[in-house]
């Protein structure tokens, strides 16, 4: 079977972790794939949004186990080498100039959090909790958890979240900042589906720059900030997206940002 299900239609890109049976559970294969079709992904003008969701009753339950155990005494490189990788796909997601959507349709733990929390918009599934999940086997977070985590629910919370291993609820995950908003399981889909059709029909190279502008935010100073905004708006205002929304807006109609 397939551990990774990619459809590309209408401009989307949806990609679904596809190991059921195992909760989606990320092994070796799948780290590479996902490195693999976000690479791809970013590179391919034709997608314009990306959509991440789980096969089955779990989004994704973190890092096989089994496989953790099975690399016994080799277990640092292994879990290393499998971090490294699934890492390459974290940054990619996360920095390419298209926007991504996570339909997060049951539990994630661990490195499945990771994937789960890195969506611009994530909406979850009544069925949803998040629980980090690392320390109670000894590990500590990868996926880039440690750094998006507070970013989102604030310090205290992260804490929480990460040294207790504390279950958060879907409707709680909406409180604190967590997700962006819940649906019922069985409209999750369509509601997914909709926002990524809604997203590709926008002005995709406008969303990928914003996404960079606060993905680098935190880094800057205001001064850095405003300088970086300056040249992005700039850019922007030069490219055929604004033009078509400018005219759009000044003629009173739809603006088709697919055409630029």
């Amino acid at each position: 079977m397939t551990k990774l299900l990619v459809e590309k239609l209408g401009g989307i890109a949806t990609i679904t972790l596809n190991r059921p049976e195992q909760g989606n559970a990320i092994d070796m294969d799948i780290a590479q794939d996902l490195a693999r079709v976000a690479s791809d992904c970013a590179s391919d003008d034709a997608v314009r949004c990306v959509l991440l969701t789980g096969a089955g009753r779990m989004f994704c339950v973190g890092g096989d186990v089994g496989a953790f155990a099975d690399a016994g005494d080799n277990a640092g490189p292994f879990l290393r080498e499998l971090a490294d990788v699934l890492h390459e796909a974290v940054l990619t997601f996360a920095t390419m100039n298209k926007p991504l959507v996570t339909a997060v349709n049951g539990p994630a733990a661990g490195a499945g959090m990771s994937l789960a929390i890195l969506g611009d918009i994530v909406i979850a599934s009544d069925a949803a909790h998040f629980t980090a999940a690392y320390t109670g086997i000894g590990l500590t977070p990868d996926g880039g958890m440690s750094w998006l985590l507070p970013r989102l629910v604030g310090a205290r919370v992260a804490q929480t979240m990460i040294l207790t291993n504390r279950r958060v609820s879907a409707e709680e995950a909406v409180e604190t900042g967590l997700v962006t908003r819940v649906a019922p399981s069985a409209a999750l889909a369509a509601e997914a589906s909709a926002l990524a059709g809604q997203l590709a029909a926008g002005p995709v190279r406008a969303l990928g720059a914003a996404r960079e502008l606060l993905l680098i935010g935190n880094t800057h100073t205001l001064a850095e900030h405003l300088a970086a905004e300056a040249r992005a708006i700039a850019a922007a205002g030069e490219g055929a997206e604004a033009q078509e929304g400018i005219d759009a807006f000044l003629a009173r109609r739809k603006a088709d940002f697919l055409k630029t």
